[in-house]
């Protein structure tokens, strides 16, 4: 059987991003999302979220946003523990995730992720699974988290967003040393007893390159169908403040994407 998780991210990450997330949930368009417990909105977005019918995962966040071409400014974060090796001088997490993996330390990124955690359960919500905002815990800017992120998420009883076949998100096979880190992490979750999804899909294009909402809707579709037996996750960034992820909401409402995976897949909250 071929399930899917429809992942809308970045609960709380500006109030237009809010309400668009949280009108999909009340349109049952979306089947899960994922709460940045350091956005100044994310506690009134918890508050609002909890009462929908979908999942909700703590994106586990230690960079701010480096913002996009055409995108609302979104201030600096800053870390809810004192961690001296994930800030900036000015004491908010910096926008380059090369520069967070450079310097970087194991006890401070375990702290923070222990602090977000505990946010999300104070405001209500009790996450079955994690994920990493910009992928700063993969290894994929620097020193990798990976590991230590998989066994923390093994002692809180989470899941966590590394796929077991990284095929469909890369669009290829993986190259070394990639594919022998995503192996032998694989290998860890499962030793470690923590769910990961099968397969993960997500926009990884703008606008401009995509050329028109159909050609995007088509491509979408595209690797969804691609996918293979078993609970992946299709992850998109629905919202207002600009072009593609505007796209990314019409794609989630659509009546034809709809109908598409209806036929396609049984659509569930979590792997």
């Amino acid at each position: 059987m071929r399930r899917l998780v429809l992942t809308a991210d970045d609960l709380g990450r500006d109030e237009a991003t809010t309400a668009e997330i949280l009108a999909l949930a009340r349109e049952e368009a979306i089947t899960a999302t994922t709460v940045i417990p350091l956005a100044p909105g994310s506690a009134g977005a918890a508050a609002q979220i909890t009462t929908a019918h979908l999942a909700v995962r703590v994106h586990l966040t230690l960079t701010s946003e480096s913002g996009e071409s055409g995108e609302s400014g979104v201030a600096a974060w800053r870390p809810l523990a004192h961690g001296p090796s994930l800030v900036e001088e000015d004491g908010t997490l910096p926008t380059d995730p090369y520069r967070l993996g450079a310097r970087g330390e194991t006890a401070d990124v375990l702290i923070e992720l222990e602090a977000q955690l505990a946010w999300a359960r104070a405001h209500g919500v009790e996450p079955a699974a994690a994920d990493s905002h910009a992928g700063t815990l993969y290894g994929l800017h620097g020193r990798s988290w990976l590991e230590p992120a998989l066994r923390w998420c093994a002692g809180h009883g989470l899941g966590f967003r590394l796929p077991r076949d990284l095929t469909p998100y890369l669009g290829g096979p993986a190259p070394e040393p990639l594919h022998s880190a995503h192996t032998a992490a694989v290998a860890l979750a499962d030793e470690l007893g923590v769910p990961i999804p099968q397969a993960m899909v997500t926009n990884d294009r703008t606008a401009a390159q995509w050329g028109s909402y159909q050609a995007f809707r088509a491509g979408m579709l595209d690797r969804v169908a691609a996918l293979g037996e078993g609970t992946s996750e299709l992850f998109l960034h629905p919202s207002p403040v600009s072009q593609i992820r505007s796209w990314e909401a019409r794609f989630l409402r659509d009546p034809v994407v709809r109908s598409e995976l209806a036929h396609d897949v049984t659509l569930v909250e979590g792997w």
